[in-house]
Parts: structure tokens; C-alpha cells; sequence
């Protein structure tokens, strides 16, 4: 059968190449194109566009990139119609999705959605167009089935994709420390726009600590100059493409808010969240978001694990303070790895990509 994919971020790659891993498990003569990136890719699907140049955060950017984006709306529109897949599966990046859904309701095409939009957290009536034109729901966040339930639509809850991923992960054997010091990881995600604000302030702390070696984990996808550029004269490494290899010997980290957070707390690593936007999108976004937490661990949980320092918090002397609390042992780390282990109990041990597999290809027989 044929199947149409498409993620818009780095995690929904991750998600997506696990997922088409599965999907190749159950029909081995599956035909499969996707948006996503180098993960989908190696998986053997064909890649059409790559999600460095999609993935567009915040209000104002994707105002700027507004022309952009309606360009590959209609070119994907036209890209699926020559494939003529199956069944459509759209992971997660719900500004595009979500048009992309309604239009293919109109053209009689069958859409799986996995790893729901955040409609929890902001813009709820978007429930209305997925209970329209999504066929199947797969959620991987336990609370989002009650969510939906209130909306009275059906959805699958397959567990957490990266409980599997990270469980095999720390199975495998550390074969070279990166560096002979204690290790903070920098994790200031894969988009360049996010890089050039967080990145410099997450820097301004190594000079406290002298003792440790700072590493930033760098996506495949961020090219070198970039970092060397904000980098600078800092005594930093760079771990390209390494970044779970980073997260399993460093002590603490310093990780952007997203997938990352929760890929950090499955490793066992204080951390501290970051999240510093566009002043506008900013201030937008604390009119139109509803949720107590930005980080998925402290929204899991619901409640304060992991500090987050978000916009003007995010600063020097904040992230010093913070790091302090984490790295020495001491009550507040002891409670954050606690918090850790009942965070695993909470996401349970569910074959997420085999159960959403499942599930598409139930959705793409006649």
C-alpha cells in the first residue's frame, strides 16, 4: 500500500522514521513518500521536502515566512494527488496539518493523525476540524484521551514513542567519554532562529563553572558555521549528531523547551528548561495559551519538576542559580530523578510506533 507522511520537525522525524520502521515491519511492500527528515529518510521512504526549511516558530515568523508556507501547501497538495496514497498520516506541526486534513476530506483521502496537535494548550476549537477530518486520532500523551473524550472523539493513546527509543538507548554500552570533566549539555534545538536567541545566553554561564565541560548537542541539520559563529572564543564542544550519547554522560543540561525536555528526564538528567521568542509572539502567546507549564515533564507530571526560565527570566544570573541547585548532589537533584522514575510509571511501557502502525495500515485497507 502506499503511504503519504508528514512531519515538519525534528522530533516528528524521530517519530516518523520509527513509525515507517513499523509500517515496513507489517507490509513489506509498502510505498512510502514523506516530508520529515535525514532519519525518514534512511528508513527508505523518499523524501520530498526536508524540515529545515518548514519548521517556522512563533506568530511574527510565520508571518514573515507566510509566503513560503502557502507554497508548499500547494505544492504538497499537488505532490499528493500524482502519489495518490492510501492513507495520509500527519504527525504533530499542526499549522500545516490541519490544512492539509481539511483538504484532503474534501478529496475523499483517508488521514491518520500521530502525535496530537497541542489543542489542549491553546486554539481548542481546532478539535472541531480534527473530529471532521481526521479518521484516526493516535495520541501519546496519557491525559490527551480524557481531552478528547470531553469532545466526544474516539482516539487511540499508544503510549510514548521515546520510551522505547531511550530504554534501548541506555542499554547500550558508553564506549568513549566525550570529554574528561564532568559534562553540562547545551541543547538549544535544531531551528536557527531559536539558536541565535537562546543559545548566547545559555554560553554566558560557562565562565561560572570551570570545573565542568560545556557540550552542544547540534542537530544534523544546523550547519557548523552557525555554531561555531555564536560559539566563539568558549570553551565549548560540539556533539553532532550525538545528542543521546551527550544526554547519558553529562551531569546536568540546559535544554529548550519541546521534545527535548522529556528525552532528557527519560535519561535521568537535571535540567533546566529554556525558552526565550520574539517579544511579539511572546506576548501573544500568553493571551491565547492556556496551560500552568511550557516544559512536557512539568505538564506530564502536573506539577514543578524541572525549572523554567522563559523570556525575560532566561538570563545569566537566573541559569547560574539554577544550574547550582542541579549539579551538586543534594535534595533538589535527589527529587528531580525521583520525579524521573514516576514520570516512566506514568507514560507506561506501550509499543507506541508498533501500536500507530498498526492503526495506519488498518486505515489504508479498502
Amino acid at each position: 500500500m502506499k503511504y503519504y507522511i508528514i512531519a515538519g520537525e525534528a522530533s516528528g522525524d524521530l517519530h516518523g522514521s520509527n513509525l515507517i520502521k513499523e509500517i515496513l515491519q507489517q507490509d513489506s511492500q509498502a510505498n512510502i513518500r514523506c516530508w520529515g527528515g535525514d532519519k525518514m529518510q534512511d528508513t527508505g521512504a523518499t523524501l520530498v521536502k526536508h524540515y529545515r526549511d518548514l519548521a517556522f516558530m512563533g506568530f511574527v515568523e510565520v508571518i514573515k515566512h507566510l509566503g513560503t508556507i502557502l507554497k508548499n501547501i500547494t505544492f504538497c497538495k499537488k505532490d499528493v494527488i500524482d502519489f495518490a496514497p492510501d492513507v495520509l498520516v500527519l504527525i504533530d506541526y499542526p499549522g500545516f496539518n490541519l490544512r492539509i486534513a481539511q483538504w484532503a476530506r474534501a478529496n475523499k483521502i483517508k488521514v491518520a493523525y500521530y502525535i496530537s496537535p497541542q489543542v489542549w494548550a491553546w486554539k481548542e476549537n481546532r478539535v472541531k476540524t480534527i473530529k471532521q477530518c481526521v479518521d484516526t486520532m493516535l495520541v501519546i500523551l496519557p491525559f490527551e484521551v480524557e481531552f478528547y473524550k470531553k469532545w466526544h472523539f474516539e482516539v487511540t493513546y499508544t503510549g510514548h514513542p521515546l520510551v522505547a527509543v531511550i530504554q534501548q538507548e541506555k542499554e547500550k554500552i558508553i564506549t568513549k567519554p566525550i570529554a574528561e570533566k564532568p559534562l553540562i549539555a547545551l541543547l538549544p534545538c535544531s531551528r536557527a532562529q531559536e539558536i541565535n536567541v537562546k543559545l548566547p545566553i545559555m554560553l554566558s554561564v560557562v565562565a561560572y563553572f570551570p570545573e565542568y565541560q560545556f557540550v552542544v548537542a547540534q542537530a544534523p541539520s544546523v550547519p557548523d558555521e552557525l555554531l561555531h559563529q555564536i560559539i566563539g572564543k568558549h570553551n565549548v564542544l560540539l556533539a553532532k549528531d550525538d545528542t543521546y550519547n551527550l544526554l547519558k554522560q553529562a551531569t546536568a543540561g540546559l535544554i529548550t523547551s519541546g521534545t527535548a525536555t522529556l528525552e532528557t528526564a527519560l535519561f535521568g538528567l537535571p535540567q533546566v528548561v529554556c525558552y526565550k521568542g520574539n517579544p511579539v509572539s511572546y506576548w501573544l502567546a500568553t493571551k491565547l495559551v492556556k496551560v500552568k507549564y511550557i516544559s512536557l515533564v512539568n505538564l506530564i507530571m502536573d506539577k514543578l519538576v524541572v525549572k523554567e526560565l522563559i523570556q525575560n527570566d532566561l538570563n545569566t544570573a537566573n541559569l547560574v542559580a539554577a544550574l547550582n541547585d542541579i549539579i551538586k548532589p543534594g535534595m533538589m537533584r535527589q527529587k528531580i530523578i525521583a520525579d524521573y522514575q514516576k514520570l516512566w510509571g506514568i507514560l507506561g511501557a506501550k509499543p507506541a510506533s508498533k501500536i500507530a502502525a498498526e492503526k495506519v495500515i488498518a486505515l489504508a485497507k479498502p
